[in-house]
């Protein structure tokens, strides 16, 4: 089995994989399987001289409490039918880790097709997302008097640099590429954005992108919402609101610092109506995406926490470092060091014999600093351990928004 860069004979190979696991329709979806490729560093795995495995990488950044860091994001490993088990997808995943490490990447990231598997490459799972299924008729909001903008393909350029400039909240990420925009509008024949732009300079200030499953009735899933102010956000249901004479049906995941109930009337009535049917109402969580620390110098470097100062010793575990040959420069974040979160956060190595100690899989370390899940609950279900009144000075430390990705890789 060999490991190497994609090169441009490889992307039939990559595409049989692809249609393989049923990941790409071989009649449709061409033209979005190919600006995935162009906008992604891809891995590939050959073994007797065919590509049966490939991972893709796409750069972006990643908002830590206000400060954008370097983001990793592991777009899609696959693996072909014949190369299953073979530990191929492992090693090729924790290679990309590695080189991304390696040019100055803060942080990875990546969707889980199963809780566990990724465990096993330092990865930790992020806070609970929320599916949210209303009926537009019943938001309640107030009524915009502008007319909205009609949006498509054709406008992806813009549509991408309205989604780069939304407003920053904790944990949300931005994929540079373009084509990774593109893609997504491209996804369905039906899709369809509104918005609004600034009346005067007639630049995109925020919209929404839709995919119906079916353009009658619904439901209709929101795949995105960008927006800067408050008001904006507004603005943008009332356009859901008002297409509810039509539609029965919109989903939409949550966006952070706001709990959409508050905007619906008769939440419960609804959900009971509608209880099994087509168009539920309904308030579904599930954490599906990941993280871990890269650079954990970099990171502690830019935590900035204002409520506690702790002082602690960290033994830190990365199990990547099982993946990488020992002649990779990078071998993961685990080691032995003494550190002080707070308004200012320092990171040294090698135990202090004065401090209490902490001890952790890289994945839940990952999980306490982003504020997924405070050091209490992880000490519960995770791979960390303290004694009881440092993690309570953890817990104290750590408060901050639920991380929202709010861009889905």
């Amino acid at each position: 089995m060999t490991i190497r860069d994609f090169i441009e004979k490889d992307f039939q190979e990559i595409k049989r994989t692809w249609e393989e696991i049923g990941w790409l329709d071989p009649k449709e979806d061409r033209e979005i399987f190919k600006l995935f490729v162009e906008s992604s560093k891809i891995l590939v795995g050959e073994v007797n001289g065919e590509v049966e495995a490939s991972v893709f990488n796409i750069p972006g950044d990643i908002n830590y409490n206000g400060i954008k860091l370097p983001l990793h994001a592991v777009a899609a490993v696959t693996t072909s039918r014949i190369a299953r088990k073979r530990g191929l997808a492992g090693r090729m995943t924790a290679l990309s880790l590695a080189r991304e490490a390696n040019n100055g990447k803060s942080i990875a990231g990546l969707g889980m097709f199963e809780q566990g598997y990724y465990n096993l490459l330092g990865f930790g799972t992020g806070p609970y997302e929320h599916e949210l299924s209303f009926d537009p008729a019943d938001l309640k909001v107030p009524k915009s008097t502008r007319m909205p903008c009609r949006l498509g393909s054709k406008d992806a350029e813009e549509i991408h640099k309205n989604r780069l400039n939304r407003f920053p909240k904790h944990g949300a990420v931005n994929l540079f590429p373009p084509q990774t925009t593109r893609a997504d509008l491209a996804y369905k024949d039906s899709g369809f954005g509104l918005g609004f732009r600034d009346e005067e300079t007639g630049e995109l200030t925020h919209h929404f992108w839709v995919s119906p499953e079916d353009v009658e009735h619904g439901p209709y899933n929101v795949i995105w919402v960008v927006f800067r102010e408050n008001k904006q956000f507004l603005e943008l249901l009332s356009l859901l609101r008002d297409l509810g004479d039509q539609v029965n049906l919109v989903r939409l995941n949550e966006p952070a610092g706001v709990q959409f109930q508050d905007l619906l009337k008769q939440p419960f009535k609804r959900s009971r109506i509608s209880r099994k049917g087509k168009f539920e109402v309904k308030n579904r969580a599930v954490a599906y995406w990941q993280l871990r620390i890269l650079n954990l110098e970099e990171c502690i470097k830019n935590t900035h926490l204002p409520f506690n100062e702790v002082s602690f010793n960290l033994e830190l575990h990365d199990p990547v470092k099982e993946f990488l040959p020992p002649e990779e420069n990078w071998q993961g974040i685990g080691g032995e060091y003494h550190l002080t979160i707070g308004g200012e956060s320092v990171l040294k190595k090698g135990l202090d014999k004065s401090l209490p100690t902490l001890k952790a899989s890289a994945g839940a370390f990952t999980r306490m600093w982003m504020g997924a899940v405070p050091a209490s609950g992880l000490a519960l279900t995770d791979e960390l351990s303290a004694p009881e009144e440092l993690l309570a000075e953890l817990d104290k430390t750590f408060l901050m928004p639920k991380p929202r990705i709010d861009w889905d890789f």
